[in-house]
């Protein structure tokens, strides 16, 4: 359901409230530029700094803008199980395609835990349910064994979005699961080898600025041009690596100001880039031909 270029998208702020009218725009762009899904409230999203009611409006407001042109992938996750059902329930009322939903975060559950928590939000939806797996932000590692038992014993959780750095984990569910099971990059800069061990397409930061070079290298991949898929890689890996010089999305959203596509606003205790970095930044944009000049 899932395959090719899906964005991690930002939520743009205006004084310090959500900008409906820029989220709309953004919606309006990525329908323009083909992207194949939009993930609104992940951690790209700022969902831990998003109210409860924000975070049921901007995935409102994505999924009616979309208009079933392009498919909405709503972050749903908790580190509290009932706070979770509650998001994805709601996310599944509006009429989203499926919920992504992020390993329980500070409470350091087991492997058993982990299984029980996918279990019940599976249960109380008929959605589908892609795992987000990215230990670096949990604390807590979602092992391939445990994936498996889980995409085995529920039938709606269909996919993984794996950002463990690991092609090993990505290699264990792949060889287990096959076609019937979605893997999706969670790092940019392993898209193109997560493709090459069976994973079927990404949740990208980077495709909030370059949507077409991210699907361009996707689409060739999948062509068996792995040439071209190479060549855009390891242009896109620069700016990609920029994209990450501070806490993701402090980096993207900076850049979206830089490009006007939206306010660098963020909220804390995210704080603006600092200047040294803001350079970096912009050398990468210019190097990548999206600004001309010194801005």
């Amino acid at each position: 359901m899932f395959e090719g270029t899906g964005v991690a998208l930002v939520t743009p702020f205006k004084n310090g409230a959500v900008d409906e009218d820029r989220l709309r725009e953004l919606v309006e762009f990525h329908v323009k530029k083909k992207t194949s899904v939009l993930l609104p409230c992940g951690t790209t999203g700022e969902s831990a700094t998003l109210s409860h009611e924000e975070h049921r409006k901007v995935i409102e407001v994505v999924v009616e803008q979309a208009k079933h042109r392009i498919k909405v992938l709503a972050g749903t996750g908790s580190n509290c199980t009932k706070e979770a059902i509650s998001l994805t329930k709601h996310a599944e009322g509006v009429g989203a395609d499926g919920a992504l939903v992020i390993c329980p975060y500070y409470n350091k559950p087991t492997q058993n835990g982990l299984y029980e928590h996918f279990r019940a939000i599976a249960n109380a939806v008929d959605i589908p349910i892609v795992i987000y797996n990215i230990p670096g932000r949990t604390g807590i590692n979602m092992l391939p064994e445990t994936v498996i038992k889980v995409a085995k014993g529920c039938k709606n959780v269909l996919g993984i979005k794996e950002a463990s750095c690991s092609l090993d984990q990505c290699s264990a569910i792949s060889r287990a699961l096959g076609d019937k099971f979605e893997i999706l990059s969670g790092d940019d800069s392993l898209t193109l080898p997560i493709l090459s061990v069976g994973g079927i397409g990404v949740i990208s930061v980077v495709a909030n600025i370059v949507p077409d070079d991210v699907g361009e290298m996707i689409e060739a991949y999948n062509n068996g041009d792995i040439k071209r898929a190479k060549e855009i890689h390891l242009k896109l890996f620069p700016l990609i690596k920029a994209m990450f010089i501070e806490t993701n999305p402090i980096p993207v959203k900076t850049a979206m100001g830089l490009l006007g596509m939206c306010s660098p606003d963020l909220r804390l205790p995210m704080t603006q880039m600092q200047p040294q970095n803001v350079e970096t930044l912009k050398k990468a944009l210019r190097d990548y031909g999206l600004i001309l000049e010194e801005t």
